[in-house]
């Protein structure tokens, strides 16, 4: 069975005495650790040192294998519990139309209420590139219709040929 480096069991606890706690949790008082490993094996558990650096070191009666089990099942739930922030890109052109621009923008709705960041990027193609000026009135527009969804993390800047705009969910 594998185990934790930190935490010995039975035969690997050292030490002249032992502060022992019983497997309901109740005190016992303080024991030599040959007195506790055979107290362990008449309540068929395993001895488990809890607190090492404790002066003596404290040990309980329980049984090992449910309690690593226990332990690694609340690592799992707390795992599930965090949510990793994913950022999610939609691109736009300068001569994106309404039917298109209504449906990205929906897509951008939809990510931003599951709590991701958005990555807005409109790219430019050969002479579009002399016409930025449509392509930040577009994402300002962007930035007005997305206002109650969203905070603007980072400002519409050119990145090569395209301008790229973060955004970030707003916080309720």
């Amino acid at each position: 069975m594998a185990q934790d480096k930190e935490t010995r069991i039975n035969g690997e606890i050292t030490g002249s005495e032992i502060r022992l706690i019983g497997v309901d949790g109740e005190p016992l008082g303080i024991f030599t650790a040959a007195q506790a490993l055979k107290m362990a094996e008449e309540a068929e558990v395993d001895l488990v040192e809890i607190a090492p650096q404790a002066k003596p070191p404290v040990c309980r009666l329980m049984d090992y294998g449910k309690f690593k089990y226990q332990q690694s099942k609340r690592q799992h739930e707390a795992k599930l519990k965090q949510k990793q922030i994913q950022v999610k890109e939609i691109k736009f052109r300068p001569g994106t139309d309404e039917g298109d621009y209504q449906i990205k923008l929906r897509n951008l709705i939809k990510f931003l209420e599951e709590g991701d960041k958005a990555k807005v990027t409109l790219r430019f193609r050969g002479r579009e590139m002399a016409h930025q000026e449509i392509g930040l009135a577009q994402l300002k527009r962007v930035e007005a219709d997305l206002a109650e969804h969203a905070v603007v993390e980072q400002f519409p800047k050119m990145e090569g040929r395209q301008m790229v705009m973060m955004l970030a969910p707003k916080r309720k």
